[in-house]
């Protein structure tokens, strides 16, 4: 009884708080013109969105942080382990709030600068790691075929790239209408699953309470979305995925659960190589998703298969560990 009030609650709760909180956000954004900017370099047809309401990304936020602080007292997880991966979640969210802000209040469209997010991005690493060491938490990376390789103090340095790696390449994804909330909920909900099948069950009530708060945003955010994440929500989720994945000890599963996550940040790294080495772009427009759009592929259609991807490719990691 107790195990299935710890895989359905944090769902349920989340996914209840961000439902009912998402309409007032949406009005409150709508009244206060923080509407999204498009940027003149993205596509076209995108300018149709200039206006929708962002920053949704506080809301699920919101629903998170209280479903995971008060159900993990209540259901017996309450861990340093689960409070370090809500103050990540909250602090990268902090750092995409203040790009947000700037982008739509002070009418500045980059934002903050890249210093200052990877300034900020680094501290709440930093903090992160201070946390794992208080846990004694082992420097050791367990790589299929590869066994096990002890990092040492480099294993900080390594946090680092994840936490900062990560954060980015969600924000990158999150460029059409449910694509961030799609496969971020199948990523959240795969580690719920690896979570619990390691009995780790305060990383698989955060899992799951993140799980239910993207799906009840993503009511909102699917084509045509009502309201759009913003910076807040999508670095926040890869760092907290990050998080999951270093606490659970199994690093390497992020490659291929996030696997659109990656192909979209490999996406872009490779069309500014291309370009400023041969002064020729290998797709049409970067991230891919829009490569995948310049070619005539629906919004509705890119979500679903990469969605498809993300999702065999958590099957795959989950064959492999069971």
């Amino acid at each position: 009884m107790l195990e299935l009030l710890r895989t359905v609650t944090p769902v349920l709760v989340s996914f209840i708080i961000t439902v009912i909180s998402m309409p007032f956000v949406i009005q409150y954004f709508s009244k206060k013109q923080l509407g999204q900017v498009t940027r003149e370099e993205g596509p076209t047809w995108h300018e149709s969105k200039s206006g929708t309401p962002t920053m949704g990304g506080v809301s699920f936020i919101f629903a998170v942080t209280i479903t995971v602080l008060i159900l993990s007292y209540f259901l017996d997880v309450f861990t340093t382990g689960i409070l370090l991966l809500t103050f990540i979640l909250i602090l990268y969210g902090l750092i995409g709030f203040l790009d947000d802000y700037i982008k739509v209040i002070m009418k500045r469209n980059l934002g903050l600068t890249s210093l200052q997010k990877l300034i900020g991005q680094i501290i709440g690493g930093v903090v992160f790691y201070i946390g794992l060491n208080l846990l004694n938490y082992p420097t050791v990376l367990d790589i299929p075929i590869l066994g096990s390789i002890d990092l040492g103090w480099g294993y900080g340095l390594f946090l680092l790239f994840w936490l900062v790696g990560f954060s980015n390449a969600t924000n990158l994804t999150d460029g059409i209408d449910g694509l961030m909330a799609s496969t971020g909920m199948i990523a959240y909900l795969a580690y719920g699953v690896i979570a619990g099948i390691q009995d780790q069950w305060d990383i698989m009530v955060f899992s799951l309470s993140v799980f239910g708060g993207l799906l009840g945003f993503f009511i909102f955010n699917k084509k045509p979305a009502k309201v759009f994440m913003g910076d807040v929500g999508s670095l926040a989720l890869g760092a907290g995925l990050a998080g999951i994945s270093i606490l659970l000890n199994q690093e390497w599963t992020l490659i291929l659960i996030g696997i659109i996550f990656v192909c979209e940040t490999a996406s872009v790294m490779l069309q500014v190589s291309s370009f400023k080495l041969r002064g020729k772009r290998i797709f049409k427009m970067s991230p891919i998703h829009h490569h995948y759009e310049m070619v005539g592929w629906s919004e509705w259609k890119i979500v679903g298969i990469f969605s498809l991807i993300g999702f065999l490719m958590a099957l795959v990691v989950l064959f492999i560990l069971v």
